[in-house]
């Protein structure tokens, strides 16, 4: 559950086993200009990816597991605030020495506690995080870990964090743009395994033929252009993780080979003549559906069983509320920094804006769109005439706009190639929206020569996503017949 005042100020992540306490903190939230995000013990992990300002725990005399839960906070390298409803002085002196940054007993008023907690947090120098934040440089955070903390990107990130340790196969599903690459990124970064070990492949990005190569690696001589011998991405992530990205796009020959190496633990290279043992973790990733992919032939069903251990779905963009205006803030202050701009923040239209579209094309349409506004703009606000003119034509209070403002800001702020625009009043002559989406990948394709990857690069969508639409045209057209 995620609480927070409609006003900005202090964030606190408060980690409690006490029903009563929680309703206080929480209750005396909205009234002191403070956000609470609320976990539980089982997820104290969470409490360093949400970049709060303070974690308050509720600590009880005579628990030995909250103390335990302070230590563990402490040497994850989270400074804890311990919070307690009555003690004596040793329960204060076992917090602090168990690595607590503060004892506080609880107040009679909540406002008396968040005052506190502000102003422990004014007189305290400047993390490194901030100090980056405060000149407009990304943390590690926009690195390695997701921004945002809608309730269904809280519940992502405990799964993260519960399944990162283990050495089973995760599947990730979800929308192209979500951030598939992001989410096998932190498995692996909490997965305790070599940190320089992550291997990442593209299974639609790279020709079948060569696919084998890639994966297994090959020996000299094993083909035309092998003139040394060269290991292949399970070799490359022994002792950590390879992911897998769009999956079912991998030939079926292939998809038998992988399975033999998962069952085995042993590859082959290409033209060898004897088999290399590695110990990989497998992390893969898809935006189709992959039952409906193993249905249609297409994927094994044993290959399918054996990666689909521990299943993660990323949420959508249009399901996460305000998250948009955190990306959309991480974004225009990293772009701002890199083209030496002086871009702060978005004006009261611009944010409704933002956040009423429905975002087809996800967290990756949102970065280029900032990006494109960062580049073509100047000032200190960005204002709602900088976001393409389709946008505030949408008049969608509701996260879907009308499809002439779908066309025009998918195909804006995603690159280059600019189709002709549906006239805004022509309601009578709007035609089905695949027959509207084929045309501006049509025009993409023909603008790029038929070059399948850099149309899809102009329009912030992935290659297989072309080819899987091409498949629905067909059908659509079928039956139209």
């Amino acid at each position: 559950m995620h609480s927070a005042s409609p006003r900005k100020g202090l964030r606190l992540a408060l980690i409690t086993r006490d029903p009563a306490m929680q309703r206080w903190v929480v209750g005396g939230a909205a009234s002191c200009n403070a956000e609470v995000i609320e976990l539980t013990p089982a997820d104290w992990q969470v409490a360093s990816t949400l970049n709060a300002d303070v974690v308050l725990v509720t600590v009880e005399a005579n628990c030995e597991r909250d103390l335990e839960l302070i230590g563990r906070l402490a040497a994850s390298g989270t400074g804890p605030v311990a919070l307690a409803a009555g003690g004596s002085v040793n329960l204060a002196v076992d917090a602090m020495r168990r690595g607590a940054a503060d004892f506080i007993l609880q107040p009679s008023r909540a406002q008396t506690l968040f005052e506190r907690l502000a102003e422990r947090l004014e007189s305290r120098p400047p993390a490194p995080a901030a100090a980056a934040a405060s000149t407009g440089q990304e943390t590690g955070a926009a690195e390695h870990d997701f921004i945002g903390e809608a309730p269904k990107m809280v519940a992502l990130y405990r799964q993260i964090m519960r399944i990162a340790p283990s050495a089973a196969p995760a599947f990730i599903t979800g929308e192209s743009g979500t951030g598939k690459e992001l989410c096998a990124n932190a498995i692996h970064k909490y997965s305790g395994r070599a940190p320089d070990r992550f291997i990442a492949i593209n299974c639609a990005a790279i020709p079948h033929d060569l696919m084998e190569s890639e994966l297994f690696g090959h020996v000299r001589g094993a083909f035309t252009g092998a003139t040394e011998d060269r290991p292949g991405a399970m070799q490359l992530a022994d002792g950590g993780t390879l992911f897998l990205d769009e999956i079912c796009e991998m030939d079926l020959s292939l998809q038998a080979k992988l399975l033999r190496a998962l069952q085995t633990g042993m590859v082959r290279r290409v033209g060898a003549a004897s088999d290399e043992r590695v110990h990989v973790r497998i992390v893969c990733a898809t935006n189709r559906d992959p039952e409906e992919e193993m249905s249609a032939g297409r994927f094994r069903s044993d290959l399918f069983y054996r990666l689909h251990v521990l299943p993660v779905h990323l949420p959508p963009l249009r399901e996460r509320g305000r998250d948009v205006m955190k990306l959309a803030n991480a974004f225009l202050r990293r772009f701002s920094a890199e083209e030496n701009r002086q871009f702060t923040g978005f004006s009261p239209e611009a944010e409704r804006f933002l956040c009423s579209y429905d975002w087809p094309g996800n967290v990756r349409q949102l970065e280029n769109l900032i990006r494109r506004i960062v580049v073509m703009h100047d000032g200190d606000t960005v204002n709602a005439d900088m976001i393409p003119l389709a946008l505030a034509h949408t008049g969608s209070e509701t996260g879907r706009p009308l499809s002439a403002g779908v066309l025009q800001l998918v195909t804006q702020s995603s690159g280059d190639f600019h189709p002709s625009p549906i006239q805004a009043g022509a309601v009578h002559s709007i035609e089905p929206f695949w027959i509207q989406e084929k045309r501006i990948i049509e025009g993409a394709l023909d603008k790029y020569d038929g070059h399948v990857g850099k149309a899809a690069a102009a329009l912030g969508i992935s290659a297989s996503t072309i080819y899987r639409k091409k498949l629905g045209w067909d059908d659509n057209s079928a039956m139209s017949a």
